[in-house]
This record gives structure tokens, sequence and C-alpha cells, in this order.
């Protein structure tokens, strides 16, 4: 995980790429349990593998390289 440690909460720096996608939203730094809370309610977004794979992050995504 390589490159990853600085951009996780001290808890999770040394999981496995594979529990890290199982991990809540939280686990990522800078993202608080209410802000998490928050991505839960309005998008179904519990796990760092739903952020990742949520559509709507997606579509945006791709516009936003299209747009560069």
């Amino acid at each position: 995980m390589a490159g990853f440690e600085n951009k996780l909460d001290k808890a999770y720096e040394d999981k496995p790429v594979e529990e890290l996608a199982k991990a809540p939203v939280a686990a990522l730094q800078g993202i608080s349990d209410a802000k998490a809370e928050l991505l839960l309610q309005a998008l179904g977004v519990r796990t760092i593998a739903d952020l990742g794979t949520n559509k709507y992050f997606l579509w945006a995504q791709a516009i936003a390289k299209l747009a560069e």
C-alpha cells in the first residue's frame, strides 16, 4: 500500500487493500464520522469501495477528466 499511508487514518495504514475497500469512509483522512454519516444518508455510501464505485462520483470524475 505504498503511497496511501498518508491518505488514511493511522488505524488503517497497515491494512491490505482488500480490507481497506471494506473499511468505512471515515478511514480516509479528512472524512469525519459526521461527514461519513452524511454520505451514507445522502448516497448510501458506507465503505471506501462504495465511495469509489458510486455512480455520481464516477460521472463527476469523467466530466472533470473530459474538461481538462
